[in-house]
């Protein structure tokens, strides 16, 4: 349950469904399996799993949601091979070459013929809102996958206004000025990752790990005009991450004083031991994320 990645979003309005409307909402798109000739399907799942109907969690303010989908898998080789067959017959029995547009459709059509034949997987993508502070949060590690769930979320509440937390102070400007000053915040500890770029289109990009920040080959890369664009940290001994130039939390770790916390409630079944989890995560995400604000002058409150 824990997230491992956070793409942040603020809402630019409040929002004010209670959890039984959204519910509601959600239930106009369940997750249902592909049909025979569908190349996938997304929709609504409950966050507990298959012994929960509900596919909203809510617990103090803070609404859970899981996005479900499933695609068909055709192997691009099986298609080449196959379609390269058909182009050569219908070549050599008309005694013409076929056009592009032909051959994309003959390509459309072996696809559809094949999908009822073809592997599906499916993977799940957990989100939260977050009404009081005005948050909505996607564990995801890429912004096609965060808009994805965005986009079916959308299509449900008719309308969805957030924005990606953005900064007026440039994330990988901060960045590199805490590592050239070797001097973070207080509440900042500059771990053993980083990730530098030359300013220049398509320029040098260089990547560490497991390595001493504070070394004067670093800093030589720095005075060279390189700029951080990722950096591992941790913030106040709670949370571990690494941070990239667009606000994306990825890896994101909660250390021992939460798990620690977690480990210390009984929870009598599987239901009250997610709630207690979700729980305390979003309390702590609720106040980190505010920190994040803070430390790169970010943009985007209500």
């Amino acid at each position: 349950m824990w997230f491992k990645n956070l793409a942040v979003y603020r809402f630019t309005e409040p929002f004010e469904l209670k959890a039984e409307e959204l519910e509601q909402k959600l239930q106009q798109q369940p997750f249902r399996a592909c049909g025979s000739h569908d190349e996938f399907s997304f929709g609504w799942t409950p966050p507990l799993g298959r012994a929960a109907d509900a596919l909203v969690h809510a617990n103090n303010g803070f609404f859970m949601l899981c996005g479900k989908k499933e695609e068909k898998v055709v192997p691009g080789s099986v298609v080449n091979e196959m379609l390269q067959e058909r182009i050569s017959e219908i070549e050599e029995r008309e005694a013409r070459k076929l056009p592009a547009k032909e051959r994309n459709r003959l390509k459309d059509e072996l696809i559809f013929e094949l999908l009822p034949r073809a592997f599906s997987f499916s993977k799940k993508t957990y989100a939260y809102i977050d009404s009081q502070g005005g948050w909505l949060v996607v564990d995801a590690a890429s912004a096609k996958k965060a808009e994805d769930l965005l986009s079916q979320l959308r299509k449900c509440l008719g309308s969805l206004p957030v924005v990606p937390m953005t900064a007026t102070a440039k994330p990988a400007g901060v960045m590199t000025q805490w590592l050239t000053d070797n001097a973070s915040p207080k509440d900042i500890l500059i771990e053993d990752e980083c990730e530098l770029r030359s300013p220049e289109e398509e320029g040098a990009i260089i990547r560490c790990k497991r390595h001493d920040l504070a070394l004067p080959e670093i800093k030589n890369h720095l005075d060279s005009g390189k700029q951080v664009i990722k950096l591992a940290m941790s913030w106040a001994e709670r949370l571990s991450f690494v941070l990239d130039e667009n606000l994306a939390v990825k890896r994101l770790k909660f250390l021992d004083l939460i798990q620690d916390q977690a480990a210390d409630i009984e929870a009598f079944d599987e239901t009250e031991q997610f709630d207690a989890d979700f729980s305390i995560m979003t309390a702590e995400l609720a106040q980190f994320l505010p920190r994040l604000l803070e430390l790169f002058n970010a943009e985007g409150a209500i």
